[in-house]
């Protein structure tokens, strides 16, 4: 392809510079990119219809043939190119990268299948927060322990607990919209980086492609890889998201916790140990977290100095973006499964809910509703009585507040209804409004975290069809020619 400027090289070097192993990543986009530059060039007249007929036609021929078929060459870019004169010649071929150069039409297929990545991504957040939500509705009144540092806290609910994750999740969604809208601008028709003295029309490519807009700035269009990395981070966020759910499925899911089990189709069994059900979908998540947030690392990396305007350096950040996306992607799906097919342990999860005395802070809060002490002074009696050991009775409570506070909280209206009210799990769920486990109080928040629900899938699903309706008129476009 660029003979005339180079010596051969030798094999190894055009190893060492060959992107055409990732490159199949982007395949489809640059088949796309070409077609649409290719319609612009011919309403313009920068390209004859005649020309325009045989090189669409070719391209048509190169997709369904598909990336195998391809010549060897450095990159896809020049593959296609190569393949096309081939097919038709290079005075016909040669003329479709008229106006147009590697590193805007690069830029521009990388955008058009991260955008595709973006919306999968964002559909498969929306289906992995209505099973999220979904379960909550029935769990509403499910108590389990909840935790800090890992050790039991106070009781809460299964639903309150899920709707914690969909909370989280929600966020992930609007950073990959947010992300969308900055993915989804065409960098087409910056040709190098100082634009071209072809009158192309870089609005038209736009809207053939489906871009909501151009970047203005030729250099910037070329250059800027900060929409990778904005990407990608979105994909380390979510997965770092996922991996504690995973966890915590891994953690939930030994016979020490016995809070869930795992469906069969998520875990293995070991290879020598014939009890082991073991949660490897999970662990996997977990582990892959790892490998997104280093390909975050990666693209950072390779990007944090590069001088004004396109370098090389940028051909390696693509595969970073394109396994990130993937395993993002693949772990989504699969902790939606997941969660869609656990069996909860009801009983148990009951049991452990007030284990390690997870009802202290209730039971100091009502000290101080009913005795009208302060927080301080309930929670050292509490503590105290933790400490002992004592079960907790109005007799206990008296004898240790006589001791720090000097006086029995009998007698300023403490009885024993109030101290066995306090110590009853659900009792404590139910008076924890304010964004808590009380079932009326998630009821609520069901209902807003649908609604949003409802508003995000209206506004991926109207991106898609943007994207779907461009590619449509491309195509009549194209086959006008053809």
């Amino acid at each position: 392809m660029r003979k005339a400027r180079l010596s051969a090289q030798p094999a190894d070097v055009l190893r060492f510079t060959s992107s055409i192993d990732s490159d199949k990543w982007i395949f489809d986009a640059d088949i796309n990119v070409d077609r649409a530059h290719v319609v612009m060039l011919t309403e313009e007249g920068i390209i004859t219809s005649e020309t325009s007929s045989l090189i669409l036609s070719a391209l048509s021929v190169i997709r369904a043939e598909g990336i195998s078929a391809l010549p060897p060459e450095e990159d896809i870019h020049a593959a296609i190119e190569s393949k096309l004169i081939e097919m038709v010649g290079e005075d016909t071929g040669g003329r479709m990268h008229t106006g147009r150069s590697r590193n805007d039409e690069v830029a521009t297929c990388i955008r058009l299948r991260l955008r595709d990545e973006l919306l999968k991504m964002m559909r498969e957040v929306i289906s992995l927060r209505q099973v999220l939500i979904t379960h909550a509705k029935g769990h509403i009144e499910t108590l389990i322990p909840g935790f800090t540092h890992t050790q039991h806290a106070q009781p809460t609910t299964l639903a309150h607990h899920l709707l914690a994750h969909a909370g989280a999740l929600a966020r992930d969604f609007d950073r990959l919209g947010g992300a969308y809208t900055r993915v989804n601008q065409s960098p087409l028709g910056a040709a190098a980086f100082a634009g071209t003295g072809f009158p192309v029309n870089r609005m038209r490519t736009c809207e053939l492609l489906g871009f909501d807009g151009t970047i203005e700035n030729s250099m910037d269009a070329v250059a800027a890889r900060d929409f990778m990395i904005e990407s990608v981070v979105a994909f380390a966020n979510l997965m770092t998201d996922l991996s504690r759910i995973a966890a915590e499925l891994i953690l939930w899911s030994t016979s020490e916790f016995d809070y869930i089990t795992i469906d069969d189709r998520y875990a293995s069994t070991s290879s020598i140990m014939p009890q082991k059900k073991n949660p490897d979908v999970a662990e996997l998540i977990r582990g892959k977290t790892g490998s997104v947030i280093a390909a975050a690392t990666g693209i950072l990396t390779i990007a944090k100095a590069l001088p004004m305007s396109y370098n090389r350096d940028l051909q390696d950040a693509t595969p970073h973006l394109r396994s990130a996306a993937q395993d993002t992607l693949a772990s989504v799906r699969m902790t939606a499964g997941m969660i869609d097919t656990i069996t909860v342990n009801k009983e148990n999860l009951a049991r452990q809910a007030t284990a390690g005395f997870a009802m202290a802070t209730e039971l100091a809060d009502t000290l101080v509703r009913s005795c009208g002490i302060s927080f301080r002074t309930a929670h050292q009696i509490v503590g105290r009585l933790v400490r002992t050991g004592v079960p907790p009775s109005l007799e206990a409570i008296d004898e240790i507040a006589v001791s720090i506070a000097n006086t029995r909280l009998s007698d300023l209206g403490l009885d024993g209804a109030t101290v066995s009210s306090a110590l009853d799990p659900m009792a404590s769920v139910r008076t924890h409004a304010g964004g808590g486990p009380a079932p009326d109080d998630v009821t609520r928040v069901i209902t807003i975290f649908e609604e949003k629900l409802d508003a995000d899938r209206v506004l991926r699903n109207r991106r898609s069809e943007q994207v779907n309706l461009a590619m449509q008129l491309l195509d009549r476009e194209t086959e006008m020619y053809v």
